[in-house]
C-alpha cells in the first residue's frame, strides 16, 4: 500500500482558515470569537514568530517576518482581531506557494549513481578469495570478470578487455585496455576477465571521490536569498522607523498619547507587506508554470530568478550539443563503390557487438545472409579478420591494414575511421561521428545576444573530437578527457566570476550538475541522477529552450518589479491618508 504524504504546512493553512471563518459564526460571544481567532492566527504565526526570534538572535533585527508578527500583534492591541489573522494567513499561503515547485533533488540520488563494488575478488597464493573492498590494500592483485564493476583503481596486470565508461566519462564508446594500462573505479568490464594491482583503497577510488563529491556539492551551491527577503530588508526598516515617528511627532503638538499610538499601530497594520509576499511568488510561480508549457520543467522560484543572471553556460558533450547517437558520416570508396564498400563492412561487421559495428548495420538496412561470413575473427583494438563469399578482408584501424604493408588513407575527417582492404588491396574507409543537434550554432548566437559570457564544453571524450565538436557548433571554449571531479573543479573557477549554469545528461554528470548554480539536464535522455540533481529540466532536449528559459526569467523578474512598485504606490496613497 503507497504511503500517504502529508503536506503540514498546508493542514495549517486550511484549519486556520477554517478557524477565521468560524469566528464570523460565534461574534455575538466575545469569548468564542477571540479564542477562535487567537488560536487561527497562532496555528499559522508560530513559525514565523521562531524565525523572527531566530532572525534576532542573529543580528537580523528587521526582516519580512519581524515585520508581520509587528503589524499583527499591533492589529490585536487595537482589536482587530480577523485583520491581523488575515494577514498572516495570506502571508503563509503566499509562501507555501512559492514554496510548491521546490527542489526535491536530495532524494535518492546517491542510490542512483552508486559506482562502488563493495565486494572485490582478490588474487591470494593463486587462489580467490571474495572480501570486502574496504579491507583491501594498496598493491593487492584482484580479478574483474564480464559485467562487474571494477572496485578500486589500479593497473592491468593481466588480460586485455574493453571497458565501459560511461559512468565515468559521459561516453558511450567501450574503451580499450591491456596490460599495463590504467583503470579507474566505476568502470565495466565488458568481455574478458582482468588481474588488476590496485593502486587505490576503498575511500580514495575514484567512485567513491565522485560520490563524496556529489553528496557534498549542495553544500557549495550558492543559496540566493529570496527577493522578498532582500526587499524587507530595506522596506521594514523605513516602516518601522515611520511607525516610531508618527507615534511620538504628534505628541509634540498636542495629540493623545493612546490617539498616537493607535496611528501608529494602523499606519503598521496597512504598511504590512502582504500584497508583496502574495505578488511576488505568485509571479514566480506563473512564471514556472509559463516555462512548463515549453517543455521546461523549472524547479523553484530562487531557480528562474537566477536564470536570469546567468554569465557562463558549460555543457556536457554526448547528448547535450551531440545527439549521442553514432553514424556513418562518410563512406570514401577508393578503389571500390560506396554501396559496395558499406556491403562488406556490414558482413564483416556482422558478429561484432561493438557500437561501431551496431552503427554500420544499421547504415546498411539490408538483410545479412550469414551463409557468406566464414572465418570471422576479432582482434581487440584492431579491428576484424574475415572471409565473405571466399574473400579475406581486413576491417579496422590504420595500424591493422599497415601490419600487411597496406597503403591507407589518412582522412581530413574528424571521428572514428573504418577503413577496409581485400588482401592486400586497399578499398577505402567509412567515417563514424556523432552528430550536432540541430540548430546548435543558432542557439549559441542566441546566447550571445542575451549576454552570456562564457560558453565552454566540459567532455570527457579525446581532445581532437571535442576540439572538432566544438568548432562546427561555435563554441570558443573547450576542455576535454575530463572525469566528474575535474568537471567540477572546471566549474568551480567559472563560479567565481559569476552564476554559472551547466547542462548534462549522464549518470557521470550528476555531481557537477548538483554543484553548478544552476544546473540543467536533458529530461528525454537524461539519466534519473542527472534529473534528480538538477534545478532545471529540458523536456524536449532543445538546449535552445535554456535562451527561452532565460528570456522568461528576466520578464517575470520585470513583472515582480512592476508588482513591488504598484504595491507600494497604493500603500503610500492610503498610509498618507
Amino acid at each position: 500500500m503507497k504511503k500517504i504524504v502529508v503536506n503540514i504546512e498546508l493542514v495549517k493553512i486550511i484549519i486556520s482558515a477554517c478557524f477565521l471563518i468560524l469566528s464570523f459564526f460565534v461574534k455575538d460571544y466575545p469569548i468564542f470569537y477571540f479564542l477562535l481567532l487567537f488560536f487561527s492566527y497562532f496555528l499559522v504565526s508560530w513559525d514565523m514568530i521562531k524565525e523572527s526570534l531566530h532572525g534576532i538572535s542573529e543580528g537580523e533585527f528587521l526582516d519580512e517576518n519581524t515585520l508581520m508578527i509587528l503589524a499583527t500583534l499591533g492589529a490585536f492591541a487595537i482589536h482587530e482581531y480577523p485583520e491581523a489573522v488575515m494577514v498572516v494567513l495570506l502571508f503563509q499561503f503566499g509562501e507555501y506557494l512559492s514554496n510548491l515547485a521546490v527542489d526535491n533533488s536530495k532524494k535518492a540520488v546517491t542510490n542512483l549513481m552508486d559506482l562502488r563494488s563493495d565486494k572485490i575478488c582478490i588474487l591470494e597464493n593463486g587462489k580467490e578469495k571474495i572480501q570486502k573492498t574496504s579491507s583491501a590494500k594498496i598493491g593487492d592483485l584482484f580479478i574483474v570478470r564480464p559485467g562487474e564493476i571494477i572496485a578500486l583503481d589500479g593497473i592491468v596486470k593481466e588480460g586485455s578487455a574493453y571497458l565501459d565508461t560511461a559512468s565515468l566519462t559521459g561516453e558511450s564508446i567501450p574503451r580499450r585496455v591491456d596490460v599495463g594500462d590504467q583503470v579507474l573505479s566505476g568502470s565495466i568490464c565488458q568481455d574478458k576477465i582482468l588481474t588488476i594491482e590496485a593502486t587505490s583503497l576503498y575511500e580514495t577510488s575514484t567512485a567513491s571521490k565522485i560520490l563524496s563529491l556529489l553528496e557534498n556539492s549542495s553544500e557549495k551551491k550558492a543559496h540566493t536569498e529570496k527577493f522578498i527577503t532582500r526587499f524587507s530588508k530595506i522596506y521594514t526598516p523605513i516602516v518601522v522607523l515611520l511607525a516610531i515617528v508618527i507615534a511620538i511627532l504628534p505628541l509634540f503638538f498636542g495629540a493623545g498619547i493612546h490617539e498616537s499610538i493607535y496611528r501608529a499601530l494602523v499606519f503598521l497594520v496597512m504598511s504590512c507587506p502582504c500584497a508583496l509576499v502574495l505578488s511576488v511568488p505568485l509571479a514566480f510561480f506563473c512564471g514556472i508554470g509559463r516555462a512548463s508549457k515549453e517543455g521546461i520543467l523549472i524547479k523553484g522560484a530562487n531557480e528562474l530568478e537566477n536564470l536570469g543572471q546567468i554569465r557562463s553556460i558549460l555543457f556536457d558533450k554526448t547528448g547535450t550539443i551531440t545527439k549521442g547517437v553514432f553514424t556513418i558520416t562518410k563512406i570514401n570508396g577508393i578503389n571500390c563503390n560506396k554501396d559496395k564498400l558499406l556491403e562488406i563492412a556490414a558482413y564483416g561487421e556482422y558478429y561484432s557487438n561493438h557500437p561501431i559495428a551496431k552503427s554500420i548495420l544499421t547504415k546498411y538496412k539490408k538483410p545479412i545472409d550469414a551463409q557468406k561470413i566464414r572465418n570471422f575473427k576479432e582482434i581487440r583494438g584492431k579491428g576484424i579478420q574475415v572471409k565473405i563469399n571466399g574473400k579475406s578482408y581486413k576491417i579496422g584501424n590504420t595500424s591493422f591494414l599497415e601490419e600487411d604493408k597496406i597503403n591507407v588513407e589518412i582522412p581530413k575527417e574528424t571521428g572514428t575511421i573504418v577503413h577496409i582492404s581485400e588482401g592486400k588491396k586497399y578499398l577505402g574507409y567509412l567515417v563514424i561521428s556523432d552528430l550536432l543537434k540541430e540548430n546548435i550554432q543558432k542557439t549559441i548566437q542566441r546566447f550571445d545576444q542575451l549576454g552570456i559570457q562564457d560558453t565552454v564544453i566540459l567532455s570527457g571524450d579525446y581532445e581532437k573530437i571535442v576540439k572538432d565538436i566544438s568548432k562546427k557548433s561555435g563554441i570558443k571554449k573547450y576542455y576535454a578527457e575530463l572525469l566528474p571531479e575535474d568537471k567540477v573543479r572546471i566549474m568551480e573557477e567559472y563560479k567565481e566570476k559569476g552564476l554559472t549554469a551547466f547542462v548534462g545528461d549522464g549518470m557521470n554528470d550528476a555531481p557537477v550538475l548538483q554543484s553548478a548554480d544552476i544546473g540543467i539536464a536533458m529530461g528525454g535522455i537524461g539519466s534519473d541522477a542527472a534529473i534528480e540533481a538538477s534545478d532545471m529540466v529540458l523536456m524536449r532536449d532543445d538546449i535552445g529552450k535554456i535562451a527561452t528559459a532565460i528570456t522568461l526569467s528576466r520578464l517575470t523578474k520585470k513583472l515582480v518589479i512592476f508588482n513591488i512598485t504598484f504595491a507600494l504606490l497604493v500603500k503610500l496613497i492610503v498610509l498618507v491618508l
